[in-house]
């Protein structure tokens, strides 16, 4: 069995004291403590989402939220190249989610929710704030079951302006759209840079949006001949980058 993972937001690059203990307290220790009833002896490893990552030896668990570790040398892991950001359109229920865990697991660094003009579901007020909540700490809870050492930062909601903002930016930008005529297989991609990828709503991305951003920079791509949902098509098209620009050799 693999040693479980826990979040240490206060992880910096020495151990926390000079016997190299390392205190995991608050939700993430009650959740050690309580609910994975670690013992002294059992292995675990910590990292602060951003990079930052050690193992170590539980030496004392204590009361109910606090944890002790004796650390092993904290590791910094560099930033992946070519970073890839998806611009992902909403979609509707729990489905933002889903295709929030997934492009976690296949190592997406960034995610960029995307208010599109056809979009049914929209973020307003309170329930667009608790729906941002929701992707985040999915992207946080997906980074620990994945084992990253960088969770992939979940930004605020975005409009069109703003995606395309992004795309005028990036080294390679693409939208999957079935009009397009480019295969995202075979698309010329960086070593290096950023990478936005853009995937529309269920009712497609919209020609106006299309034609902004193509303007911007953008190629339509296609990621082959069938059409995936839109909580898929990141997933898909984000493993298809990994592979293409080595991060998964």
């Amino acid at each position: 069995m693999t040693a479980p993972v826990f979040v240490a937001e206060g992880l910096a690059g020495e151990p926390a004291d000079a016997r190299g203990e390392f205190v995991l307290d608050g939700p993430e220790g009650r959740h050690a403590v309580s609910v994975k009833r670690l013992q002294p002896g059992e292995r675990v490893v910590l990292t602060d989402g951003a990079g930052r990552r050690a193992e170590g030896e539980v030496t004392a668990a204590e009361g109910k939220d606090r944890l002790v570790v004796r650390l092993d040398v904290v590791t910094e892991e560099p930033a992946p190249s070519p970073r890839i950001t998806v611009v992902q359109a909403l979609p509707k229920g729990d489905r933002g989610e889903l295709a929030v865990e997934t492009m976690t697991e296949v190592g997406v660094d960034a995610i960029v929710p995307w208010a599109a003009s056809r979009c049914i579901t929209q973020w307003r007020g309170e329930r667009g704030l608790k729906a941002l909540g929701k992707w985040r700490a999915t992207a946080r809870e997906a980074g620990k079951q994945s084992r990253r050492a960088r969770f992939p930062e979940v930004a605020d909601a975005a409009t069109a302006k703003q995606v395309a903002a992004l795309v005028a930016g990036a080294d390679f930008a693409a939208v999957l759209h079935e009009s397009g005529h480019d295969p995202l297989a075979t698309a010329d991609l960086p070593a290096h840079g950023e990478i936005v990828l853009i995937v529309g709503p269920e009712g497609g991305v919209s020609p106006e949006e299309l034609a902004l951003f193509a303007e911007a920079g953008a190629r339509i791509c296609v990621l082959g001949r069938t059409v995936l949902r839109t909580s898929t098509a990141g997933t898909a098209a984000a493993a298809l980058l990994m592979g293409r620009t080595g991060r998964w050799s």
